[in-house]
Order: structure tokens, then sequence, then C-alpha cells
């Protein structure tokens, strides 16, 4: 569904760069690290000594091919670098070397969401280059001060063809080469740190017309959801000065995450403008059909197709397919407990629950409780022995804390097993109610609410063990008693 307006349509196209996590530089043997001490990794490739000469990083041309590979790209096996003349004023060299006649990877697409269906967007490439280093402006002092860290730190760019019809989709994209850059490990797609950013290209053109409006393009966005705000600035800002007969000039603008606007840098250079010729410094690469090979057959099912199998084969709702399908050690664990444990829904409770907020960004791999102990912890829960509140807080503590025991174990030390006595539950009811009587009063004028009240004080009598299902039917049955 496409985001239009009285007269016009939308169309978009995303360049996003993604920071490749390798140890080192895309040239230079400088340490990749983000937040170290200003101009503590750089040499003299960095630097631009006369004399130097760069190195290409194995390991980046590695993670552009695979992630060429999860965008159903054709791979170049022949690619080049090029220089683009372009100032940098915080790139020493006074060029950027990028990819422009030869790049490695050609086409593909990614299928996001759109409206109640899905869009395949296209791509048009995917290329390497290298990062710029960093300027800042802190008013203490006259001019700038430039940090070459980030310099030369390999970038892949990602380039959209102009297919992107709304907000939403473009969001959506992101979030999906987000979730793939993370799955993949070629990156940490850390937009607030600068590690996956996005320039957008947007323009308005007349409903039904086949031919694009002037772009203009928003750089450096560093979240999903500025990115979808600057669409909208744009929308209402281009269909405005089309709406009073006036041009939309060509230049690049930026976003003001403060105000929700864009504002003019300065106008849009053309591609003959930064004079592309191929850098002279490094021979084209060629990419054999047995390295190709090799990295083809270590590829693993992406998080798309992984959520749709456990949709398809467990019968997990979108939502929670989706987050287990982000990382591959989640869906990992998932899968070893389903094998064990038919309670397929409980499980990604649990995983997506208790088990996440437990881990936060920590790999399952630090996870104490085995697949098997999670079962055993599901079917006391399951079995009515453990209320859900009990298992999840105590139980489970006690389980990271002494990985080495079993939740029935825990249970029996702790004496947390539910009570499923209805006679004795009965007598707590009766308690609880007698001792309440304005309540049960305001409970048969129309407060049904109280029914929370009378259960919290039913599992405070019993210290928890209380079975909510009985304690409930206990509770509406008794009152109705009342009400007679």
């Amino acid at each position: 569904m496409k985001e239009k307006t009285s007269q016009y349509e939308l169309v978009v196209g995303l360049e996003v760069h993604v920071q490749l996590a390798t140890e080192s530089k895309l040239f230079a043997p400088d340490k990749n690290s983000f937040g170290d001490t200003p101009n503590s990794n750089v040499s003299p490739i960095t630097l631009a000594h006369p004399g130097t000469l760069p190195m290409p990083n194995s390991k980046a041309i590695e993670y552009a091919i695979k992630m060429g590979l999860a965008c159903n790209c054709e791979i170049s096996q022949l690619t080049s670098f090029d220089r683009k003349n372009y100032f940098y004023p915080d790139l020493p060299k006074g060029y950027q070397t990028t990819q422009d006649n030869q790049p490695i990877c050609i086409g593909g697409y990614l299928d996001v969401k759109s409206g109640v269906g899905t869009k395949r967007i296209n791509l048009n490439r995917i290329h390497i280059e290298e990062d710029a280093g960093k300027s800042m402006h802190d008013g203490e002092h006259k001019g700038s001060l430039l940090d070459f860290n980030r310099a030369g730190t390999p970038l892949i760019e990602m380039v959209t063809e102009p297919e992107i019809g709304s907000a939403e989709e473009a969001g959506n994209l992101l979030t999906e080469i987000r979730k793939i850059v993370r799955f993949l490990g070629v990156g940490d797609g850390n937009m607030e740190e600068g590690s996956l950013r996005c320039d957008a290209n947007i323009s308005l053109r007349k409903k039904g017309s086949d031919k694009l409006g002037q772009k203009v393009e928003i750089k450096n966005m560093n979240s999903i959801r500025n990115v979808q705000r600057a669409i909208q600035h744009e929308i209402q800002r281009q269909s405005s000065l089309l709406d009073q007969g006036k041009t939309i000039k060509q230049e690049t603008r930026g976003f003001d995450d403060a105000t929700g606007k864009t504002t003019a840098q300065r106008s849009k250079e053309e591609a003959n403008d930064y004079r592309y010729f191929p850098c002279p410094d490094l021979l084209p690469i060629k990419i054999s059909d047995s390295y190709l090979s090799e990295l083809k057959a270590l590829m693993p099912k992406l998080p798309a197709a992984i959520a749709q199998d456990l949709q398809d084969q467990f019968g997990l709702t979108e939502y929670d397919s989706e987050i287990i399908a982000e990382r591959e050690d989640r869906a990992d664990y998932f899968y070893h407990a389903a094998k064990i444990c038919k309670h397929y829904k409980k499980i990604a409770n649990w995983i997506i629950g208790p088990i996440n907020n437990y881990l936060g960004d920590q790999l399952f791999t630090s996870f104490p409780i085995t697949a098997e102990r999670l079962h055993e912890l599901i079917d006391l829960v399951e079995s009515g022995k453990l209320n859900y509140n009990t298992a999840s807080t105590k139980v489970f503590q006690a389980m990271i804390d002494s990985p080495q025991k079993g939740a029935n174990e825990i249970a029996k030390e702790l004496s947390l097993y539910q009570d499923n006595d209805e006679s004795g539950l009965q007598k707590i009811v009766d308690e609880v109610l007698e001792g309440m009587p304005d309540k049960v009063k305001a409970y048969h004028n129309g407060k049904k609410g109280l029914t929370g009240l009378f259960m919290g004080q039913v599992m405070q009598k019993s210290k928890g063990k209380a079975n909510p299902q009985i304690a409930t039917k206990l509770i509406n049955e008794t009152l109705e008693k009342l009400r007679n």
C-alpha cells in the first residue's frame, strides 16, 4: 500500500551502509573497533603517508559475498575497486576507495511486508567501500576535531531500485536487512553507533505516471523510525511545493531528530562529478568457483525462512516466529527443545519472555538451563503442579543459580508445589470472602473487577501455592452462592 497525497504517489530508493564486523580495516591492519580513544586505531596507511599501499581485507570480501547471497544477488567473480574523488575532510587520502564499475554483487531482492501482503524490493547492487573518519565540533575548540579511528572501516553499501512506496515498506526493509546482518554475523547493525546508516532518495510523481519525479536525498539517518519520519515529512514538503507550481530542487538534505523536519545541506552531485577511475594501487579480485561454492555451502537458513518454518511446522504465530528467528542461537534452542517437548507455544513463550529477559544480548551458549531442563519445568506447569508465576520467578531463578538441579528437585526443596486440593482451597476462599463483606456486596452490585482482589487474597493466604484455575472457579461459585 503506497503513501499517497491527493495527486501524488511516493517513490523511495534506499542506500544502506553496513559497517562490517572485521577485526581490521578494509585496506590496513588497524583495529576496527567502536568507542576507542580518538586516533588510537590508525597507521601510516590510514593516514595516507607517502609510499604506503593498501591491501584488501579478505574477510570483508567474504562478508560482502555472504550478504549478496542472502539477498539473492548475482556475485561478480571479477570485481575491482575505484577511486571516488569527492572531498572528505576526515579521509586523509582526499578520496574514497569504493566500487563503481565492477561491484561485488549485482541485482538481488528482498521480500518485505507491505500493508496486508508482501512486496519484493529489488536491489541494484551491493558494493564494498571504506568509511570516512569522524568530524566533531564541541564548541570548546576553534574549527573541527578529526578522529580517524573510523577512517578505512569496511562497509557494504546496499542500493535499492526506486520501488519503495511507503514509509512502512522502507522501515520493514531496513528491519529485514538488520536481521540478516546480525544473523550472518557480518555486522552488529547498531544504528545508534553508526554501524548501520541509511540515506533515502525521495520523490513524488503524479498518480498513474511512470516517470519519476525529482529526487531529494536525505543523508545518514540513525534509526528506522527517523527514516520513516523523514519520508513522511518529505511527502508533505514536496507535495506542498508541487501544489504551488514550484519545482523540487535536487539536493542533499539532513534530518533533524528534534523537529522531525529535513533541511537543505547542499546541491546534489551527479555521478560524473565524482570523477570515478580504477584504483591504480589495487588489482582486480577474482572470485573462484570453488571459493564461491564453499561460501554457498556454509550459508545458513535465513530468518525469513526459519520464521515460516516455525509457523508451518509448529503452529507458532507470525509474531513469535519472527522473534525466535531473529537469532540463529535462539532458533537452535527452540528446535532442540521442540524435539523433546510438544508444548511448542509454551517453549516460545518461555524463550521470548523469561529467557530473553535474562539473557539480553548474551548468546544462548551462556544460558545455563538446558532444553531438557526447560521441558521438565514446562511439564510441571502444564500438569498443574506449579503455577506459571512461581515457575517463572522462583523456580526459574533457582535453576539458573543451580543448573545441575532439575525443576522437580528445586520445587520439592522449596516446597513450591501447587495446592490442587479443592476442599483446602475452599476453606481459604470462604475465609477471604467472609472477611470482606463490603467488597462482596460491591461485587454483587456490579463491580466485577473485584475478583482480582479476591484472588490476590487467596494467593496470599495460600502462600502462592493455590492453583489459579481451581481458585478462580471456587471464588466464582462461592460468590454466586452468597448472592442467593
